[in-house]
């Protein structure tokens, strides 16, 4: 049984600090970044997003193949290219994981997706199916939660794991959460 009192270690410099202006690194910089990860025991290193570019591709796939210990972690949103870009930059990782997301506020379903509550919910699960061919691990984030009705947030949480998301992340993506809000979500 897992110890509800560890603490895991999920570090997204490799991606999310990318996203930072003026930042971009090297396949070798990542590497080394990794590894030095790696060395101090950092649970989970999401080495990047394979689909964005084929810079993106080749870090996560160097890091796949040479870093030990640590769960390496590719991102993919709930759509077949990328989770397949994914799956094969993490082809020869140690403890390879596809974390797969879809945006589910309501503001994101409107604008960005046009599409319903329920046609959202069969592409996460399709994109955690699709995961699962490549990896035992497969988180994944209902973007933007924060801002996401609770019955649809608890629903599509629930049918993650019912279809073998491995973890789930609660993400306040536009950091519109006050910490009492998003204690209380998370306490739901």
């Amino acid at each position: 049984m897992m110890d509800s009192k560890r603490i895991f270690v999920f570090d997204t410099t490799l991606r999310d600090g990318e996203q930072s202006p003026g930042a971009s690194l090297g396949v070798a910089e990542k590497l080394a970044i990794a590894y030095q990860l790696a060395r101090l025991k950092v649970d989970a290193i999401e080495a990047g997003f394979p689909v964005s570019s084929q810079a993106q591709f080749d870090g996560v796939q160097q890091i796949a193949e040479n870093v030990r210990g640590a769960k390496i972690v590719a991102l993919a949103r709930c759509i077949d290219k990328d989770i397949d870009a994914a799956g094969e930059a993490l082809k020869k990782a140690e403890r390879p994981c596809i974390h797969v997301f879809v945006a589910t506020s309501k503001i994101h379903l409107e604008k960005k997706f046009r599409k319903s509550e329920d046609e959202v919910l069969a592409m996460a699960l399709a994109g955690i199916r699709r995961a699962r061919r490549y990896c035992d691990m497969v988180e994944f984030s209902p973007e933007d939660s924060a801002r996401t009705g609770r019955e649809f947030l608890f629903r599509i949480v629930e049918a993650a794991i019912d279809a073998g998301a491995t973890v789930i992340n609660i993400p306040d993506t536009v950091g519109y959460a006050i910490p009492e809000h998003f204690g209380g979500l998370i306490n739901e």
